[in-house]
């Protein structure tokens, strides 16, 4: 099974650098194969880190928490009525055991437990299960500042805990660290998958910004949205966000880059001279992807963008080695945001920096690096250490002022990267020169 699921997963390598993904059930089995060696040698690891004996993670159908979505076989859309999955972890006997309080199996890693003969309520079979397994801690998915880890809700809450033993009560701990550390902690076979994700990201750019699609004079910003979306759902791929595609050009207007965050611009007409801005991602295998790059329309005559335009889109990428080379493991997304900025203002970059982690979800759980509005820090996420196998998408801005269009400019970069023992690399490289449209043919002067 192994030696297939690695061959599927070549197979994958091979189609997604042509812009293919594989079909549903190939995808299926390769999830499922992941997900079972995150369950048997990642979650064991994240436990003993933690200290964690007993992780209880619940969810009802249709309003499923977070962490429970990522444990999930392929073939399960939704929990099913109430789910209950039971993690425990004995270090010192090397014990791992994965129960699911529930009807049925959840997938073919864990086995349904509750003998609903013995136990007709499903909280007494819990119940029964934490007395037999005596931990001396319960963690449950709360938390006041990750979304992603605060799945329990409130009913499940209260039924869980008027039901515990008198002597656990006060054993309930927030399972915060360990269902961060679950959600941004990326496996070496994931990180085999990952750079097709971005190969065929950065593919569905390189084809968007060019000729094929865009038609200056009559091709709108907005016709180019909507491609990227009837892109990603011809290729059979979904998305987290719907794109957004920008432009900023010589004239009298100020280029409001807060706006784009709190609103849609208005559609327009795409036109020669113009500097194309696309924010674009693609969900595929569970994981996630979110890039932002630039394209240049050419005026008549031109062969390339102005070059105080190149300039401005260097010194972005000069901020993109600022922030990288402030990773380091155990600092804080706030203590990165800070030297980043102020290695930035050194060298005379008007920078805004807001990165964030990447993975199971678009802006995922893990250490925040800015928001846009939030360049003095983030309280709560971003007082969260950065972690080693973590997937960040560097997200930023540099402002330049542009002589040529006497007016200001912000280069808007955001690439995936991976971040491990050996430091950080970009998972796919980045772009380091603009997209030109039309694109110049090598044999026609």
């Amino acid at each position: 099974m192994r030696n297939i699921l690695l061959l599927l997963i070549s197979l994958a390598i091979i189609n997604t650098s042509r812009g293919q993904v594989l079909p549903l059930r190939q995808q299926a089995a390769i999830i499922n194969e992941l997900l079972n060696e995150r369950f048997d040698h990642l979650l064991p690891t994240l436990m003993d880190r933690y200290h964690v004996q007993m992780w209880v993670v619940v969810s009802r159908e249709y309003n499923e928490d977070p962490v429970i979505k990522t444990m999930l076989p392929a073939e399960w859309l939704n929990a099913r009525r109430r789910t209950i999955l039971v993690f425990y972890r004995d270090a010192a006997k090397n014990k791992f055991e994965k129960l699911a309080i529930a009807r049925y199996n959840v997938g073919d890693s864990i086995k349904a437990s509750w003998d609903m003969q013995r136990f007709p309520d499903q909280w007494d079979a819990l119940a029964d299960v934490i007395k037999t397994y005596q931990p001396a801690a319960i963690a449950l998915n709360v938390s006041k500042d990750f979304a992603h880890a605060d799945g329990l809700d409130h009913t499940d809450y209260l039924e869980l805990t008027g039901k515990l033993p008198a002597a656990y009560k006060n054993k309930v701990v927030p399972a915060e660290p360990l269902a961060v550390a679950w959600l941004e902690t990326r496996t070496e076979r994931e990180m085999q998958i990952y750079p097709q994700l971005t190969t065929i990201t950065h593919k569905i750019i390189e084809e968007g910004f060019s000729e094929k699609v865009i038609t200056p004079g009559i091709t709108t910003t907005e016709d180019l949205v909507w491609w990227f979306r009837q892109k990603i759902s011809d290729l059979g791929l979904t998305t987290w966000f719907h794109p957004s595609v920008s432009i900023q050009r010589n004239d009298s207007a100020v280029f409001n880059h807060l706006k784009n965050f709190s609103k849609w611009g208005n559609t327009e007409v795409i036109l020669p001279g113009d500097l194309l801005h696309v924010d674009f991602g693609i969900t595929y295998l569970r994981l996630n992807t979110d890039v932002q790059e630039h394209a240049y329309i050419l005026r008549p005559g031109e062969t390339g963008a102005p070059a105080d335009i190149k300039k401005a889109f260097t010194t972005t990428n000069r901020l993109q080695d600022i922030l990288i080379s402030q990773f380091k493991e155990n600092k804080t997304g706030n203590q990165i945001l800070a030297d980043a900025l102020q290695q930035a203002k050194a060298e005379g970059i008007n920078a805004t920096i807001y990165t964030h982690p990447l993975g199971f979800h678009g802006h995922a759980a893990g250490p925040t690096i800015g928001m846009w509005d939030m360049q003095n820090g983030v309280p709560g996420s971003g007082d969260f250490p950065m972690h080693l196998n973590t997937v960040y998408s560097i997200e930023l801005n540099a402002a330049s002022f542009i002589p040529s269009w006497n007016k200001q400019v912000r280069i808007m970069l955001e690439e995936d990267g991976f971040f491990d023992q050996q430091g950080f690399r970009y998972i796919n490289g980045r772009q380091k020169e603009i997209y030109l449209i039309p694109r110049q043919l090598p044999n026609i002067r």
